[in-house]
């Protein structure tokens, strides 16, 4: 499958925030959909639904942080919070 996006979108990272890169494998189905996806919904790429989805099932565990609950909100909605 084709790369969707090589450029990292870093408009809901803070100057303190550091960027971490990971490589992982993603079943066919599941980046065709993320594919679809941005295709259909261009202010998305895989970056920004990547880091909402991890944001949004830390959240949903339990796990409390308010720069996490900034960086889901800011993900799921175009919204850039500054300090």
């Amino acid at each position: 499958m084709n790369k969707l996006n090589d450029n990292v979108n870093l408009k809901f990272l803070s100057n303190k925030d550091e960027v971490i890169s990971f490589k992982c494998e993603l079943q066919e189905n599941l980046q065709k959909a993320m594919k679809d996806f941005v295709e259909k919904h261009p202010n998305w790429d895989q970056y920004r639904i990547l880091q909402a989805a991890i944001a949004g099932f830390l959240m949903q565990k339990g796990f409390q942080n308010r720069d996490l609950t900034r960086l889901y909100v800011g993900n799921m909605f175009s919204m850039s919070f500054e300090d």
